[in-house]
């Protein structure tokens, strides 16, 4: 399975060791041992390709269904034979605005982790680069694995939150001034946009929400690994996960006060354009008025009547007019006067 297997090692006290080609023979090796482990990586495997390595690490059915399926809300669950854990990556595109979930499942038994990755975010080469290079942490077996792994997905939960908060303040000055700057020049890139601002507001909520949907379910997770009895996880381990699960307690926060912002953006970009829309109607109705004035009156005058009163004086006709030109001036003085025109 060379296209699936992205890495194959086995580690003995720390360091990095060749070992058998065949990853059945290098689990054996491994447990042989004791004191080693093999970490066997794979990317998006079929059922096929998956049931080899299944069947020889004795995973458990639910769990390999789980891994297979993909689009798991992230989990923590424990068999006899191994953990199950389901991380979810995230990875922030600012030039559309678009957050994007991988996955990534981690296998832990005795002797061995399985990690398998959905989707193109999150690669494990630097992980496991980092853990090689640090060999006091990696001989302790796979749980330094583990610890690696969520520690590094939950780090840069961090830096998209970041990421999003400084795009966030771009649409709020959008938002509320949307003129742009004294140069002519849009006020931010949301300004070369032809979209309106209220989807532009409802498009950046969704993908904090797909945020809310790979950080939020972790807690639950990253609070039981930080605490004592989880099987197949190191004795003294609790403190370097009680790390993590304080950084994602912080990316959750600062993920809900997103969340929070958006809403009252949207909230004051709808009473924004409430009142725009109610200057707009007294600006409309102060013109109607002024045109139904000399309208009524000519209307009037317009009817083909012979008994009509002033038809036969000479000033009559400058009169009308007259009168009609100041009952216009002085709807116009009072409107202005209200702030209406």
């Amino acid at each position: 399975m060379p296209a699936v297997i992205v890495d194959c090692a086995i580690y003995r006290d720390g360091r990095r060791t060749d070992g058998p080609a065949d990853f059945s023979d290098a689990l054996d090796e491994a447990r042989a041992e004791g004191d080693a482990f093999l970490w066997i990586g794979l990317h998006e495997p079929t059922e096929k390709e998956f049931g080899l390595v299944s069947s020889e690490f004795g995973l458990h059915p639910l769990a390999v269904e789980d891994a297979l399926t993909a689009h798991q809300r992230p989990k923590l669950e424990i068999y006899d034979d191994s953990l199950f854990v389901v991380l979810k990556p995230v990875e922030y595109e600012p030039e559309s605005d678009t957050v994007s979930t991988g996955e990534l499942m981690v296998f832990i038994g005795d002797s061995f982790v399985v990690t398998v990755r959905h989707g193109e975010g999150a690669p494990l080469a630097a992980v496991r680069q980092r853990l090689e290079s640090e060999p006091e942490v990696l001989k302790h077996g796979p749980t330094a694995v583990l610890y690696a792994v969520s520690d590094e997905i939950v780090d840069h939960y961090i830096e998209v939150a970041g990421e999003l908060q400084v795009d966030l303040e771009e649409l709020e000055a959008e938002v509320f001034a949307p003129s742009g700057d004294d140069n002519g020049a849009p006020s931010s890139r949301f300004s070369a946009t032809a979209k309106p601002t209220a989807e532009l507001i409802y498009n950046f909520k969704r993908q904090v929400l797909e945020f809310r949907r790979a950080s939020v379910p972790l807690a639950a997770p990253m609070a039981r690994l930080a605490g004592a009895g989880v099987p197949f996880v190191h004795d003294h381990s609790q403190p370097f996960f009680r790390d993590v699960n304080d950084h994602l307690l912080h990316a959750n926060e600062q993920v809900e006060g997103l969340d929070r912002l958006l809403s009252d953006i949207l909230a004051a970009h709808l009473a924004q354009m409430g009142v725009r829309q109610n200057d707009d109607m007294r600006k409309i109705s102060a013109w109607a008025a002024m045109a139904a004035v000399p309208t009524l009156v000519a209307g009037i005058y317009g009817m083909n009547f012979v008994h009509m009163p002033e038809l036969g004086y000479v000033w009559a006709y400058p009169a009308v007019l007259g009168f009609m030109v100041t009952a216009v001036f002085g709807l116009h003085r009072m409107f202005k006067r209200r702030g209406w025109l």
